[in-house]
């Protein structure tokens, strides 16, 4: 009868696929309901449900210095300190990479969150590691005046409006309001639908936009 021996591989499409020579006695996966507590007056505290958190897979094991079929899954195994470099350069990855287990349900994009390392003087060489990596989720943001979700704010400024008054003209609205008479043509130029041909004719009421 052929045993099947558990794969823990790490598959990378640019630094390459790295599989663990020594399969750990146990995979731990955690998941946990996120919430957000709020004070009522009349309730007291009360947990606002938001969502499950994202996933934390996290198991222990070693690199050994030396092969020993009684325990390495291959043959050709990584030399400790090469290896535990893989999982350093792992962790300051900003991208992530597939973490598959064969024989269980994780088979995700993820990264490697946490990484700790242990010599042990009885064994030189070998190098005892335990690691947690977080599965990745992707971040999908609505489209502005899409039914689910909340649009993003206006961020355009919201043009001044100025309503003439009796004996206003063009040159003495630009000087209040724009800082130099000068500036008369700036405002007739962005309101001649409202104006007319004539920019000495404005009329009490009319609601010129400011430039």
């Amino acid at each position: 009868m052929e045993i099947k021996i558990m794969e823990i591989k790490i598959k990378d499409p640019i630094e390459g696929d790295f599989i663990f020579p020594v399969n750990p006695e146990e995979v731990s996966i955690r998941r946990e309901k996120q919430y957000e507590t709020a004070n009522l007056l009349s309730l007291g505290e009360i947990d606002l449900v938001q969502g499950e958190k994202i996933k934390e897979i996290a198991f222990s094991s070693f690199f050994p210095k030396n092969y020993d079929q009684s325990y390495c899954n291959y043959t050709e195994i990584p030399d400790p300190q090469v290896a535990m470099n893989r999982l350093t350069a792992l962790l300051l990855k900003k991208r992530p990479v597939w973490l598959s287990i064969s024989g269980t349900i994780i088979n995700s994009l993820v990264y490697l969150s946490a990484h700790d390392s242990t010599f042990k003087g009885g064994e030189p060489g070998d190098v005892y590691f335990d690691v947690t990596f977080r599965t990745w989720r992707d971040i999908k943001v609505g489209k502005v005046g899409s039914a689910k979700g909340s649009s993003r704010p206006d961020m355009k400024p919201v043009p001044k409006v100025y309503i003439v008054k009796s004996g206003d003209t063009l040159t003495a609205i630009a000087k209040r309001e724009l800082g130099s008479s000068s500036k008369w043509r700036e405002i007739y130029n962005g309101n001649k639908l409202v104006i007319g041909r004539n920019p000495d004719l404005i009329k009490p009421g009319q609601k010129l936009v400011m430039p």
